[in-house]
């Protein structure tokens, strides 16, 4: 039986050369407090001995050492106030904290100031990631306020009015699963991107007989793309069953537990379709040599998966109605599938599938359009690498496990919170970056090589009266020999043809003149 290596420790919050010289304050000071093996968070805060406040940023990750003003009361409820103003809100830390701290603390900060801001967001939060009711009665006037400041995260509205705390619900989730997403630099740059404008632009700028043309074939592109992420080579029926998905995706949400696994044993080979969610604990990784296997994530245990899943279809459900943008949607929903793996084969392809069908059902892409995001994540492959480690790499150093000589895994520690309550910014980062380059580049080329192809064909027409077959033919053997067409192909295929006419079709085919 072999154990996690000791590679995988948690990253320090603060280094021997910090600690004389600053005091933890906000969740650094509950992590020291509790000895807490966390999941990094985008903001971490100290307190120094000097009046200098001192910013310094690290793979996505902010450390500010405040001036020794900024002090806050040395209290359970000094330091979570002092977390929601400068850490932001992470529902990981807070349920840990919540569940390790003493109710009596929480309970006697919320009553020293029952209305404050900041108190009422961490009351609300309790009773939210709890599930237990304090004893303090309801406020009953005053202004409501966000939980989440709609200019710092990405909430959905108009919220649910919680009247007991006088806060908006303005989550997109529940205990169950609740993803959130800040209004990053990079994000509030996709705010500014008008997308919808660029597809719309592309859809006028090309006639609707090659559009339709080109729907079919990117369809065929993204479900090859699909398919070879993963290095698989499906049959011609599974291709077929998947491109047919693809088509259904602008029609229906499929983000229901009985379409899912119906969509699991669509895109599967049938030996291994589901009918529930897996029962087994699932791992993603890779053997090196006999006997010796790199576990790279571990997926949920099966037994927390129905509440996970049930959470993650509550959470598309609001942000369907809550005017979430759909990128951030298709990010926080797609991802958090593929995290979950709730099926013992297909997760990646139904991973994939989803943003297409988010994108759609939200209206984002233009009827009769699709994006080939596969065929821009398979060039890509270490920015989509990234958008799925930058979350697998972080949990992995939290699992306590061990790998028996039959590959079954056992976790040994407790790691469900960091499942539920996942920043996902860095994803919906990545998923914006991904439609970018789809409609600035990819999509762009295939219309431009189609309109080409097009032309090219006309020409060819115009030199010899072929049949179709043979046109496409030799366009693609001379494509494939970098515009000319190999004495060998010649011979076997186009004999009849004059030096002349092969000579104008080469041509052609090299957009030159005639």
């Amino acid at each position: 039986m072999k154990n996690r290596t000791s590679e995988n420790k948690p990253d320090k919050l603060f280094t021997s050369n910090t600690l004389s010289d600053v005091r933890p304050a906000g969740y650094a000071w509950f992590v020291e407090k509790f000895k807490l093996n966390v999941m990094p968070n985008w903001h971490i805060s100290a307190i120094s001995t000097s009046t200098i406040h001192k910013s310094t940023g690290s793979n996505g990750i902010i450390t500010d050492i405040y001036p020794k003003s900024y002090l806050p009361e040395e209290t359970a409820g000094g330091h979570l106030e002092f977390a929601l103003k400068y850490d932001g809100v992470n529902l990981g830390y807070l349920s840990l904290i919540f569940n390790l701290e003493e109710q009596d603390d929480i309970l006697g900060y919320i009553q020293q100031k029952p209305t404050g801001k900041y108190t009422r967001r961490i009351w609300f939060l309790f009773e939210f990631l709890t599930k237990i009711k304090l004893p303090i009665s309801d406020i009953t006037q005053g202004n409501y306020i966000h939980l989440l400041e709609p200019d710092q995260y990405y909430a959905v509205t108009p919220g649910e009015r919680i009247q007991r705390c006088r806060i908006i619900n303005n989550l997109a989730g529940n205990h169950k699963f609740c993803p959130i997403i800040r209004r990053s630099e990079k994000m509030k740059q996709m705010e500014s991107e008008d997308f919808q404008m660029q597809c719309q632009n592309i859809i006028t700028s090309y006639p609707s007989e090659l559009l339709r043309r080109a729907l079919s074939y990117l369809y065929n592109k993204e479900t090859k793309s699909s398919f070879k992420i993963e290095n698989i080579s499906p049959d011609t029926s599974r291709a077929e069953r998947f491109m047919g998905l693809l088509a259904l995706a602008e029609h229906q949400d499929f983000c229901e537990k009985n379409l899912l696994v119906d969509l699991q044993n669509r895109t599967v080979d049938t030996r291994f379709a589901n009918k529930d969610y897996r029962t087994d604990l699932n791992y993603v990784g890779q053997t090196v040599s006999y006997q010796e296997q790199i576990v790279h994530y571990i997926c949920p245990a099966p037994e927390h998966l129905p509440d996970l899943m049930e959470g993650l279809l509550h959470s598309h459900q609001t942000m369907k109605n809550g005017n979430v943008p759909a990128i951030v949607h298709a990010a926080a929903i797609a991802y958090g599938f593929v995290f979950f793996h709730p099926f013992d084969d297909g997760n990646g392809r139904i991973h994939r599938f989803l943003i297409h069908n988010i994108l759609a059902v939200q209206g984002f892409v233009p009827k009769g359009l699709m994006f080939p995001v596969s065929a821009v994540m398979l060039k890509n492959p270490s920015l989509y690498d990234s958008s799925l480690e930058a979350y697998s790499r972080n949990l992995m150093k939290l699992v306590d496990y061990s790998l028996d000589d039959m590959g079954q895994i056992t976790v040994h520690n407790d790691v469900s919170c960091w499942y539920r309550y996942i920043d996902m910014t860095f994803q919906a980062e990545s998923l914006y970056n991904f439609i970018k380059l789809t409609i600035e580049t990819e999509l762009v080329h295939e219309l431009e090589f189609l309109a080409s192809y097009d032309k090219i064909k006309k020409t060819v027409q115009e030199i010899i009266d072929m049949p179709d077959r043979l046109i496409d033919l030799f366009i693609r053997l001379c494509l494939q020999n970098n515009g000319t067409l190999s004495g060998k192909k010649r011979a076997a295929h186009f004999d009849f043809l004059t030096e002349r006419e092969l000579n104008l079709m080469e041509k052609a085919v090299r957009g030159e003149s005639l």
